[in-house]
Formats: structure tokens, C-alpha cells, sequence
């Protein structure tokens, strides 16, 4: 159950190794939340993050071996988190690939291999868990989307038109739980420097992994739907997503 400032207390969180994932765990855990859920692929890797989470407080870390790609899996997951949690306060989504935009790379398994990663996985296991969290009546669901989801870039064309995928699926979800006691809340970062990003030269507005976490945690208390990283980059792609294309290609990429 939430406690009593609405802060989670149980957590099944989709890409569990992501450094962004880690920052909105690391503040709730300062908020009394006490059992996780961490589905990723590889165990390993969901082992060293729950040894983390414990060092902060985090009584019970589950970990499920889990590929957003396996859309086989999806069902797996959600029973394994109804499970392993009982009460499924939060679901946390944050798998996530950037793969390529360069015309050179393209073929046909690349361009589906990122929008498997990016939206048709996320989305699969998220109306699975939807399914669980309607059924006890409450719930929460966070997803990290992107700015790069309001308007395709040359330069990251694929990695947006796959978040914008993911963005408005998770919106009409939204729209479509008005009434169950589950929320959809949308999160759009801008540029953050995390290990995904580590090879890209930084963009402006850059934030870092715990510029979101606190993000994530006051919309939380405030019940935001949409969540802006920087907040400053609402009012900027609110012009961006209306300028001529014409100017648009010209905006540095």
C-alpha cells in the first residue's frame, strides 16, 4: 500500500538496470519504499542493483530474468510480480535503446529490433501489469518516454518514432483507466548524461539521473500525468512541435 504521503511502498520496475530507473528508486527509498520487483535481462547485472537498493534501505529485492523483446514473457512478468509483491503500488518502465539512425547501419532487423526495445515490448508488459493494478483497484505506472517522442529528429529518427510510439500508447491507456484507481504518468527527459548516452557529445538542458528521480517523485506527490525533465522543456518543444519543417531541418541535430 502507498504510505501516508502517497509514496509507494512496492515496486515492479521494467528495465532494471537503468541508471534512471536507479535514480527514482534511490529517492523513493527515502520515502519508505520497502519491496522491489527488478526485471531486466541480464541477472547479474539485476544483482548488483538490488545489492544497492538493500544498502539504501530497501528490505526485500526480487530480481526476474525478463527480455522486453520476449513479448511471450510479458504475462510471466506480471504474475511474477503480483507474486513476489501482493500489492503492486508502482510499475516503474524503463527499458530502453537507442540503436541507430545512421542510413547506413539500417536494415530492416535493426529499424525492428529498436522498436521492439523502445515501444511494442514496453507496451506489451505494461498492459499486462495494467491488468493486475486494475484488478486490485490502485496503482501507479511510470513511464520514461523522451522529448525525442514529440518530434522526430534526423539525427535519433528511429530511437523518437519508437518513444513517440510508447508516449501516446501510455496516454490513451491513461484515458482508458480513468476510473479503476490507475494512473498513467508520462515522463519526458531531455538529454541525460547516463551510460546509454556516455559516447554522445551533451546537448542543452542536460540533466542527470538524479535531476529525474526528484522529477519523478514530486510529480508523484503531485499527481502529475506529464513530466517535463527539465521542466523548462515543456514551453521549448511546445514552439518546437509547431515550427515549419522547413526550419525544423535546420535546427542543429
Amino acid at each position: 500500500m502507498n504510505d501516508v504521503t502517497a509514496m509507494p511502498q512496492s515496486a515492479v520496475v521494467v528495465g532494471g538496470t537503468s541508471d534512471l530507473a536507479f535514480a527514482v528508486l534511490e529517492e523513493l527509498a527515502q520515502r519508505r519504499l520497502r519491496t522491489v520487483l527488478l526485471a531486466g535481462r541480464d541477472r547479474t547485472s539485476l544483482d548488483r542493483v538490488a545489492v544497492r537498493l538493500r544498502s539504501l534501505g530497501v528490505s526485500d529485492v526480487v530480481t526476474h530474468v525478463h527480455d522486453v523483446c520476449d513479448l511471450d514473457g510479458a504475462r510471466a512478468l506480471a504474475d511474477a510480480a503480483l507474486a513476489a509483491l501482493g500489492q503492486v503500488d508502482l510499475v516503474l518502465v524503463a527499458a530502453g535503446a537507442l540503436g541507430s539512425s545512421s542510413l547506413d547501419a539500417l536494415d530492416a532487423r535493426a529499424v525492428a529490433e529498436t522498436v521492439t526495445t523502445n515501444f511494442t515490448g514496453p507496451a506489451a508488459v505494461v498492459a499486462e501489469l495494467a491488468k493486475v493494478l486494475r484488478a486490485q483497484g490502485s496503482g501507479r505506472i511510470v513511464v520514461l518516454s523522451s522529448v525525442a517522442a514529440v518530434r522526430a529528429r534526423r539525427a535519433n529518427f528511429v530511437y523518437g518514432a519508437s518513444k513517440a510510439g510508447l508516449d501516446a500508447y501510455c496516454q490513451g491507456l491513461g484515458d482508458a483507466l480513468v476510473g479503476s484507481g490507475v494512473t498513467v504518468v508520462v515522463v519526458r527527459p531531455g538529454f541525460v548524461r547516463t551510460a546509454m548516452t556516455a559516447s554522445l557529445p551533451s546537448q542543452p538542458f542536460a540533466a542527470r539521473p538524479a535531476d529525474v528521480g526528484r522529477a519523478v517523485v514530486d510529480g508523484l506527490s503531485r499527481g502529475a500525468e506529464t513530466i517535463w525533465v527539465p521542466g523548462a522543456l515543456r514551453p521549448v518543444f511546445a514552439l518546437l512541435r509547431i515550427a515549419p519543417r522547413s526550419l525544423w531541418r535546420k535546427l542543429p541535430q
